[in-house]
């Protein structure tokens, strides 16, 4: 039988990897804010990876069949979120973008606990994050038993995400550090307009 802790790794692995748009938004705040700032919404993004280990170890079936029975639901909400935050993130970009180069602010005003608290409730209302969790997420989780491996199970689980989210972070604000002010408008373009596309598109 595989160890708790190798189980939750690959539980928050399986979680955390897929690059959706709540990853889109984390790499462009990476590149548009810098590395306080995506550090913070990293930490947020792999509090609810760590919260839904909890739950899958915990009372992750009951949990998994209601939100079966109402995923609909769960990603039309998730859906309108994605729209709604992208949407806003792409007027702001395009704003900037008709700016001259020596008006481009530095950041998009967030610091890194708003990031954290932002990037807590993207995660939660992600379809895909609650999907991923349903499936994956809880098949590892069955057969841990006892305080012990359940603590095991979470810390592997949040020690994997978080590891995942501070890679992007960091790599993103690495490359977001390295542009010209104009290009990452660009890129914040392009990011916020890629979250609006995924959100559509779960709607459709």
């Amino acid at each position: 039988m595989s160890s708790p802790l190798l189980l939750g790794v690959l539980a928050g692995l399986a979680v955390a990897v897929p690059v959706g748009p709540v990853g889109v938004l984390l790499l462009r705040t990476g590149v548009v804010d810098g590395l306080r700032v995506a550090v913070g919404a990293a930490f947020g993004v792999a509090t609810v990876d760590l919260a839904y280990a909890v739950v899958a170890v915990t009372v992750g079936t009951p949990v998994s069949r209601a939100l079966a029975g109402h995923a609909g639901l769960v990603r039309g909400v998730g859906a309108v979120v994605l729209v709604v935050v992208g949407g806003v993130g792409l007027v702001a970009s395009l704003r900037a973008a008709r700016l001259p180069p020596s008006d481009l602010p530095a950041g998009g005003g967030w610091s890194p606990l708003g990031a954290y608290a932002r990037f807590v409730g993207l995660t939660a209302v992600n379809p895909t994050t609650a999907v991923t969790f349903t499936t994956v997420a809880i098949g590892l989780a069955l057969g841990v038993t006892g305080t012990a491996s359940v603590a095991a199970f979470v810390v592997g689980a949040g020690a994997a995400s978080l590891a995942w989210q501070l890679l992007l972070a960091v790599g993103s604000s690495v490359v977001g550090h390295r542009l010209p002010p104009r290009a990452r408008v660009v890129a914040s373009v392009v990011g916020a307009g890629a979250v609006v596309l995924a959100g559509v598109a779960m709607l459709v």
